[in-house]
Protein backbone atom coordinates (compact mmCIF):
# COMPACT_ATOMS: atom_id res chain seq x y z
CA UNK A 1 0.00 0.00 0.00
CA UNK A 2 2.91 1.97 0.82
CA UNK A 3 5.72 2.74 -1.79
CA UNK A 4 9.28 2.38 0.04
CA UNK A 5 11.28 5.90 -0.33
CA UNK A 6 14.46 4.48 -3.12
CA UNK A 7 17.72 4.69 -1.90
CA UNK A 8 20.34 5.44 -3.67
CA UNK A 9 24.59 5.03 -2.77
CA UNK A 10 25.01 8.74 -3.99
CA UNK A 11 22.26 9.77 -2.06
CA UNK A 12 23.70 7.45 1.03
CA UNK A 13 27.16 8.62 0.35
CA UNK A 14 25.97 12.29 0.90
CA UNK A 15 24.01 11.83 3.74
CA UNK A 16 27.09 10.08 5.54
CA UNK A 17 29.11 13.09 4.73
CA UNK A 18 26.44 15.84 5.93
CA UNK A 19 25.90 14.28 9.21
CA UNK A 20 30.19 14.43 9.68
CA UNK A 21 30.32 17.74 8.36
CA UNK A 22 27.55 18.78 10.42
CA UNK A 23 29.14 17.14 13.35
CA UNK A 24 32.66 19.07 12.91
CA UNK A 25 31.06 22.39 12.04
CA UNK A 26 28.74 23.01 14.78
CA UNK A 27 31.33 21.78 17.51
CA UNK A 28 33.68 23.94 15.97
CA UNK A 29 31.54 27.47 15.87
CA UNK A 30 30.57 26.34 19.60
CA UNK A 31 33.54 26.71 20.83
CA UNK A 32 34.91 29.74 19.05
CA UNK A 33 31.76 31.67 20.02
CA UNK A 34 30.61 29.75 23.58
CA UNK A 35 27.20 30.08 22.31
CA UNK A 36 24.65 26.98 22.24
CA UNK A 37 26.27 25.39 25.12
CA UNK A 38 23.02 24.08 26.36
CA UNK A 39 21.41 22.46 23.51
CA UNK A 40 25.02 20.50 22.10
CA UNK A 41 25.48 18.94 25.06
CA UNK A 42 25.66 14.51 24.75
CA UNK A 43 22.76 12.56 25.08
CA UNK A 44 22.15 11.82 28.78
CA UNK A 45 21.67 8.26 30.31
CA UNK A 46 18.25 6.46 29.56
CA UNK A 47 17.93 4.12 32.19
CA UNK A 48 14.35 3.32 31.98
CA UNK A 49 14.05 4.35 28.32
CA UNK A 50 13.07 4.83 25.37
CA UNK A 51 15.87 2.37 24.23
CA UNK A 52 17.98 1.76 21.26
CA UNK A 53 17.05 -1.80 19.66
CA UNK A 54 20.28 -2.63 20.96
CA UNK A 55 19.46 -2.50 24.89
CA UNK A 56 16.79 -4.68 23.97
CA UNK A 57 17.16 -8.38 23.96
CA UNK A 58 13.88 -9.24 22.40
CA UNK A 59 12.10 -5.82 20.98
CA UNK A 60 9.53 -7.64 19.74
CA UNK A 61 8.27 -9.01 22.99
CA UNK A 62 5.01 -6.81 23.81
CA UNK A 63 5.27 -4.25 21.43
CA UNK A 64 3.92 -3.32 17.82
CA UNK A 65 7.10 -4.03 15.15
CA UNK A 66 6.65 -1.08 13.37
CA UNK A 67 10.34 -1.19 11.20
CA UNK A 68 11.84 1.52 12.75
CA UNK A 69 10.24 1.44 16.29
CA UNK A 70 8.96 -0.57 18.20
CA UNK A 71 5.50 0.65 20.06
CA UNK A 72 4.67 -1.05 23.50
CA UNK A 73 1.17 -2.44 23.25
CA UNK A 74 -1.61 -2.09 25.88
CA UNK A 75 -5.23 -3.01 25.97
CA UNK A 76 -8.12 -0.84 24.26
CA UNK A 77 -5.42 1.12 22.03
CA UNK A 78 -5.70 2.50 19.01
CA UNK A 79 -2.29 3.09 16.57
CA UNK A 80 -2.69 5.27 13.64
CA UNK A 81 0.43 5.65 11.31
CA UNK A 82 0.92 9.11 9.62
CA UNK A 83 2.58 9.67 6.26
CA UNK A 84 5.08 12.56 4.74
CA UNK A 85 5.05 12.26 0.80
CA UNK A 86 4.88 8.06 0.25
CA UNK A 87 7.00 7.22 3.29
CA UNK A 88 5.36 6.24 7.04
CA UNK A 89 7.09 8.83 9.56
CA UNK A 90 5.10 8.75 12.84
CA UNK A 91 2.74 6.86 14.45
CA UNK A 92 0.02 8.14 17.54
CA UNK A 93 -1.16 5.91 20.12
CA UNK A 94 -4.78 7.04 21.35
CA UNK A 95 -6.07 5.64 24.39
CA UNK A 96 -8.92 6.80 25.86
CA UNK A 97 -9.43 10.16 25.69
CA UNK A 98 -5.49 11.03 25.16
CA UNK A 99 -2.96 10.24 22.45
CA UNK A 100 0.70 10.51 22.38
CA UNK A 101 2.69 10.66 19.14
CA UNK A 102 5.73 8.93 18.46
CA UNK A 103 8.55 10.02 15.62
CA UNK A 104 11.81 9.37 15.63
CA UNK A 105 14.74 11.23 13.65
CA UNK A 106 18.59 10.85 13.28
CA UNK A 107 20.61 12.32 14.78
CA UNK A 108 24.72 13.68 15.49
CA UNK A 109 27.09 10.98 16.73
CA UNK A 110 27.91 12.52 19.99
CA UNK A 111 25.45 15.76 20.60
CA UNK A 112 21.74 15.69 21.28
CA UNK A 113 19.41 17.92 19.90
CA UNK A 114 16.04 18.18 22.10
CA UNK A 115 17.48 21.60 23.20
CA UNK A 116 17.60 23.11 19.86
CA UNK A 117 13.88 21.45 18.82
CA UNK A 118 12.80 22.87 21.63
CA UNK A 119 13.99 26.23 20.84
CA UNK A 120 12.28 25.64 17.59
CA UNK A 121 9.05 24.26 18.52
CA UNK A 122 8.71 27.54 20.60
CA UNK A 123 9.53 29.86 18.10
CA UNK A 124 7.28 28.22 15.90
CA UNK A 125 3.90 28.51 18.40
CA UNK A 126 5.25 31.92 19.40
CA UNK A 127 5.01 32.97 16.17
CA UNK A 128 1.16 31.96 15.22
CA UNK A 129 0.15 33.27 18.26
CA UNK A 130 0.47 30.30 20.76
CA UNK A 131 1.88 29.83 24.43
CA UNK A 132 4.61 27.96 25.73
CA UNK A 133 5.91 27.01 28.75
CA UNK A 134 9.14 25.23 29.24
CA UNK A 135 8.83 22.91 32.23
CA UNK A 136 10.82 19.96 33.94
CA UNK A 137 8.43 17.08 33.55
CA UNK A 138 8.36 13.15 34.07
CA UNK A 139 10.48 12.36 30.89
CA UNK A 140 12.67 15.38 31.71
CA UNK A 141 12.42 18.69 29.90
CA UNK A 142 9.13 19.67 27.64
CA UNK A 143 7.19 21.88 26.21
CA UNK A 144 3.96 22.60 27.44
CA UNK A 145 2.09 24.62 24.85
CA UNK A 146 -1.10 26.37 23.76
CA UNK A 147 -1.51 25.70 20.26
CA UNK A 148 -3.54 28.45 17.82
CA UNK A 149 -6.25 26.00 16.06
CA UNK A 150 -9.96 27.03 14.35
CA UNK A 151 -12.65 25.24 16.54
CA UNK A 152 -15.48 23.00 14.41
CA UNK A 153 -17.46 26.46 14.48
CA UNK A 154 -14.91 28.40 12.75
CA UNK A 155 -13.71 30.55 15.61
CA UNK A 156 -10.22 30.37 16.72
CA UNK A 157 -9.42 28.54 20.02
CA UNK A 158 -6.54 26.87 21.72
CA UNK A 159 -5.49 23.66 22.06
CA UNK A 160 -2.92 22.18 24.92
CA UNK A 161 -0.01 19.74 23.72
CA UNK A 162 2.72 18.47 25.49
CA UNK A 163 6.76 18.17 23.77
CA UNK A 164 8.50 15.56 24.77
CA UNK A 165 11.84 14.47 23.53
CA UNK A 166 14.84 12.10 24.85
CA UNK A 167 18.39 11.92 22.91
CA UNK A 168 19.32 8.48 22.09
CA UNK A 169 22.67 6.94 20.39
CA UNK A 170 22.43 8.36 16.79
CA UNK A 171 18.55 9.10 17.11
CA UNK A 172 16.11 11.37 18.70
CA UNK A 173 12.76 10.64 19.58
CA UNK A 174 10.05 12.84 20.13
CA UNK A 175 6.76 12.37 21.33
CA UNK A 176 3.63 14.81 21.79
CA UNK A 177 1.06 14.32 24.07
CA UNK A 178 -2.53 15.69 23.56
CA UNK A 179 -6.15 15.12 24.92
CA UNK A 180 -6.61 15.00 28.96
CA UNK A 181 -2.96 13.89 28.94
CA UNK A 182 -2.07 17.28 28.17
CA UNK A 183 -4.72 19.06 29.68
CA UNK A 184 -4.23 16.76 32.80
CA UNK A 185 -0.16 15.97 32.93
CA UNK A 186 -0.91 13.65 35.95
CA UNK A 187 -3.16 11.78 33.86
CA UNK A 188 -0.63 10.71 31.73
CA UNK A 189 1.18 7.88 33.43
CA UNK A 190 0.16 5.36 30.74
CA UNK A 191 1.28 7.50 27.62
CA UNK A 192 4.28 8.31 29.23
CA UNK A 193 5.22 4.77 30.01
CA UNK A 194 4.65 3.74 26.39
CA UNK A 195 7.43 6.43 25.49
CA UNK A 196 9.38 5.27 28.08
CA UNK A 197 8.86 1.40 26.75
CA UNK A 198 9.34 2.20 22.72
CA UNK A 199 12.50 0.70 21.19
CA UNK A 200 14.04 2.83 17.89
CA UNK A 201 16.08 1.10 15.43
CA UNK A 202 17.80 3.53 14.06
CA UNK A 203 20.25 1.47 11.55
CA UNK A 204 23.83 1.52 10.90
CA UNK A 205 23.10 3.23 7.46
CA UNK A 206 24.39 6.96 6.62
CA UNK A 207 21.61 9.32 7.30
CA UNK A 208 21.26 13.63 7.49
CA UNK A 209 21.16 14.75 10.85
CA UNK A 210 16.88 15.26 11.45
CA UNK A 211 16.03 12.44 8.71
CA UNK A 212 12.81 11.03 9.97
CA UNK A 213 13.30 7.24 10.59
CA UNK A 214 10.96 5.70 8.06
CA UNK A 215 8.43 3.09 9.65
CA UNK A 216 6.58 0.02 8.10
CA UNK A 217 3.42 -1.38 8.62
CA UNK A 218 3.02 -4.73 10.65
CA UNK A 219 2.17 -7.59 8.68
CA UNK A 220 -1.18 -8.30 10.58
CA UNK A 221 -2.20 -4.63 10.52
CA UNK A 222 -6.04 -4.36 10.80
CA UNK A 223 -7.15 -1.29 9.03
CA UNK A 224 -9.86 0.87 10.47
CA UNK A 225 -12.48 2.78 8.24
CA UNK A 226 -11.45 6.17 7.77
CA UNK A 227 -13.40 9.20 9.23
CA UNK A 228 -12.20 9.19 12.31
CA UNK A 229 -11.58 12.27 13.52
CA UNK A 230 -8.26 13.44 13.96
CA UNK A 231 -6.49 14.97 16.55
CA UNK A 232 -5.49 18.08 14.92
CA UNK A 233 -2.43 19.03 17.80
CA UNK A 234 -0.71 15.77 16.99
CA UNK A 235 1.16 16.21 13.51
CA UNK A 236 0.58 19.52 12.12
CA UNK A 237 3.56 20.96 14.73
CA UNK A 238 6.73 19.72 13.95
CA UNK A 239 9.11 22.20 15.00
CA UNK A 240 10.74 22.16 11.63
CA UNK A 241 10.62 18.96 10.87
CA UNK A 242 8.68 18.79 8.16
CA UNK A 243 4.53 18.57 7.94
CA UNK A 244 3.02 15.09 8.15
CA UNK A 245 -0.61 14.17 6.48
CA UNK A 246 -2.73 11.25 8.49
CA UNK A 247 -2.73 7.88 7.14
CA UNK A 248 -4.13 4.50 7.82
CA UNK A 249 -5.06 3.53 11.11
CA UNK A 250 -4.57 0.17 12.81
CA UNK A 251 -6.03 -1.50 15.56
CA UNK A 252 -4.06 -3.83 17.97
CA UNK A 253 -6.03 -6.13 19.08
CA UNK A 254 -4.81 -7.70 22.60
Amino acid sequence: MFGRRKKRDAAEDAAGEAEQVVDSVDTEADEEDGTRERVRLEPEPRPDGPWDSSEVRDPADGRVDLGGLFVPGVDGMELRVEVAGDAIVAATVVLRDSAIQLQAFAAPKREGIWGEVREEIGAGITQQGGIIDEVEGPLGWELRAQVPVQLPDGTGGFQVVRFVGVDGPRWFLRGVISGQGAVQPQAAGLLEQIFRDTVVVRGEGPMAPRDPIVLQLPNDAQMVPEGVQQDEGASRFSGGMGQLQRGPEITEVR
